[in-house]
């Protein structure tokens, strides 16, 4: 897992062909807005959350935010436990977003 500013993330993020955004958010918080693009999954599902990430590709990037960071920095570190190669957690999480936002 890597720690990432906002605009580190963004940069990596656009050049980056094998990125995938994972929203680790509970459904209330993605009815208030989310990164467009992003695919949610809940972290708080326990292992609803464990059986749906074990689908994803682990070939992929993964590039995580949640509402402050604590959370998405929580699934950093299952996913990279779980085998996948590289994970990003967005360091102030959306909370702090100051980049395109969708509302549901």
């Amino acid at each position: 897992m890597k720690e990432l500013t906002q605009k580190e993330w963004q940069e990596k993020l656009e050049k980056d062909d094998k990125a995938v955004i994972l929203d680790v958010r509970t459904e209330e918080e993605v009815e208030e807005g989310y990164i467009p693009n992003s695919k949610n999954i809940d972290i708080y599902k326990g292992q609803g959350f464990v059986n749906e990430v074990e689908k994803l590709d682990k070939s992929k990037h993964y590039y995580i935010y949640c509402r402050s960071g604590k959370r998405s920095s929580q699934a950093c570190i299952l996913l990279d436990q779980m085998g996948f190669s590289e994970t990003y957690n967005l360091l102030g999480g959306f909370s702090e977003w100051e980049g395109d936002k969708t509302t549901a």
